[in-house]
């Protein structure tokens, strides 16, 4: 047998050799880990009941507990109930000096536990909570960390249902502040302190997206509490939600005004079309009611108006003014023909008159009638009538340009469908003139 042979032979064995202490040294550090666990968590010797000490072991002093969280998704906002949703991944981070042990010459980083009643847990609750519930696929999504020097790090990954009360007075170009409030139940600011941990304490993942809205910036404050029990602590971070307005604008906005000038075109049609323009009156106003009763099924019956409020009760009104205008026009039609019947009747009188003195004058040659036709120049009336047109000539009247413009249509009904073509877009145009203006550059109101 070759030296190469007895070579491999002895590598062999020297390689299992080395895999089998290194596995009894995991073995050991592992059966180490688990001694620590048992020293300071053993039976009789750690009590999850009892409150950590203070700074530097002081029993006088409350407990500090630091808050951070990771917001991974927002999945809803909604206007009607007033509510959000988010999955957040919760952590907290307290010292309990009786959680020291020896770190093994820093091979021991930590130790991992899965029973959050193992160790003693803060009192906190989300006061603003709906609805919340843990995720425990494949295996619940907590942990906590007891680190050698004593300090406990709790994460865990919850869904919660938060309340968000909103002010719906600029609807749709609002904006809306949704707090998440995090308070001690039973432990007043004597015995427990909520602070945010210095730093970063709130992380949002990158790619939030939500369907209507932007989550511009969120802030994180302090909201303590008194009651007749004592003060408890309190944490809160207000996310600030920016509207979409391009939704709106696109489903709401520009349907409404193509609604009212589809109106409009009942000016443009013959006055004698009774059917056509009724029938496009009644549609556009039913069409735009529709559409206001299914914008506020989406929303809340709130006390005040809303700035969409305003806009689709403005085009309602131009709608239903479209309609009767028709109305008015119609009237002021039939009330033209009535006219123009009555003179067609003076006028046949005036000739059947004239007709029958003519045969008198043909049938009595004797009678003479002497009907003075022009009067005397030194009659006071004639010369009255003479002064007025001297003074009408002299002192002539400006034209008016409109009165002159509206001459040309000879019927009522057909100068108030032409003021109407006219009057009806200068008022909408103005109208919106005035709700951008207002409701664009409005300030939010404080509460």
């Amino acid at each position: 047998m070759g030296t190469g042979h007895y070579f491999w032979v002895i590598f062999y064995f020297a390689s299992l050799c080395s895999a089998s202490l290194a596995n009894n040294a995991k073995i050991n550090f592992r059966e180490k880990e688990k001694k620590v666990l048992d020293q300071i968590l053993g039976a009789g010797k750690y009590d999850a009941r009892i409150r950590p000490s203070g700074i530097n072991g002081t029993e006088n002093m409350p407990t500090y507990v630091y808050v951070n969280m990771f917001l991974r998704s927002i999945s809803k906002i909604d206007d009607y109930k007033m509510e959000y949703s988010v999955q957040l991944t919760f952590r907290e981070q307290w010292t309990d000096e009786r959680l020291k042990f020896d770190d093994i010459q820093g091979r021991l980083k930590y130790l991992t536990l899965t029973e959050a009643n193992r160790v003693w847990m803060p009192d906190l609750f989300f006061s603003n909570e709906k609805e919340g519930h843990f995720h425990n696929i494949i295996m619940p999504n907590v942990y906590i960390r007891i680190f050698p020097n004593g300090s406990v790090l709790y994460s865990i990954r919850i869904s919660l249902t938060l309340a968000c009360p909103m002010n719906l007075k600029l609807y749709p170009l609002d904006r809306q502040i949704c707090s998440l409030r995090m308070a001690s139940y039973g432990w007043t600011t004597n015995d427990l302190v909520f602070l945010w941990k210095e730093g970063d304490p709130v992380q949002v993942v990158k790619n939030l997206h939500l369907p209507r809205f932007t989550l511009e910036k969120f802030l994180t404050d302090y909201c303590n509490s008194k009651t007749n029990t004592g003060e408890y602590s309190c944490l809160k971070v207000d996310l600030l939600f920016k509207r979409e307005f391009s939704y709106y604008l696109i489903q709401i906005y520009i349907p409404c005004c193509m609604l009212v000038i589809v109106s409009w075109v009942s000016f443009w049609l013959d006055q004698g079309a009774v059917p056509a323009r009724v029938s496009l009156g009644v549609t556009t106003l039913l069409t735009m009611a529709t559409q206001t009763s299914g914008i506020n099924a989406s929303l809340p019956p709130v006390s005040y108006t809303k700035a969409i409020d305003v806009w689709t009760g403005v085009c309602l009104t131009f709608v239903f003014g479209a309609l009767l205008e028709f109305a008015l026009v119609n009237y002021a039609s039939r009330s033209d023909m009535h006219k123009e019947n009555m003179k067609k009747k003076r006028r046949d009188l005036e000739q059947a008159s004239l007709d029958a003195a003519s045969d008198l004058l043909d049938t009595d040659s004797n009678a003479t009638f002497a009907m003075p036709l022009v009067r005397h120049p030194g009659d006071p009336m004639a010369l009255e009538k003479l002064r007025q047109c001297e003074v009408h000539m002299q002192a002539p009247k400006r034209p008016n340009c409109c009165k002159t413009w509206l001459s040309k249509f000879p019927t009522r009904s057909k100068r108030i469908d032409v003021i109407s073509r006219i009057t009806f877009p200068l008022v909408f145009a103005l109208f919106n003139l005035v709700y951008w203006s207002t409701y664009l550059f409005r300030e939010e109101e404080d509460e």
